[in-house]
């Protein structure tokens, strides 16, 4: 395992724990737990198989702000999970962005994929690897 925990600004921390709840929830998530943090900051933390992803209050008090180029992607079960986890994300303040759910191939990979922006515009996917053909 790579990695113990990851975490993401949250311009606004309840839009986005409504975000977070609902697309991780289809992905069998909890509702995140809240964490009052150094200075007072909210965070939101979710658990699945050992890792914690974290949503959080600057604690520098700057608006959050996304990494252009970078992407936290979510393991599914299928293309059907990743359907519902696309339509709920656009459902809970998501917004769609590179090409609609489906297949993509490239360097020997072939995987079912979905891209969102959450609210505060940081980008995320969900992935699962397909056989390839």
């Amino acid at each position: 395992m790579m990695f113990n925990h990851i975490m993401l600004g949250a311009t606004n921390i309840e839009e986005s724990r409504k975000f977070y709840d609902a697309t991780l929830g289809v992905l069998g998530v909890k509702p995140g737990l809240k964490h009052i943090g150094h200075g007072g900051v909210v965070r939101y933390m979710y658990f699945l198989g050992g890792i914690t992803f974290l949503i959080s209050e600057p604690l520098d008090g700057n608006p959050a702000s996304h990494g252009n180029g970078a992407t936290i992607g979510f393991k599914a079960e299928d293309g059907d999970t990743i359907n519902e986890w696309h339509k709920v994300g656009q459902e809970n303040g998501g917004t769609p962005c590179e090409d609609p759910p489906g297949v993509r191939e490239g360097g020997g990979i072939k995987a079912y994929l979905g891209y969102l922006r959450d609210p505060s515009n940081n980008k995320i996917c969900t992935m699962c690897n397909l056989p390839k053909s």
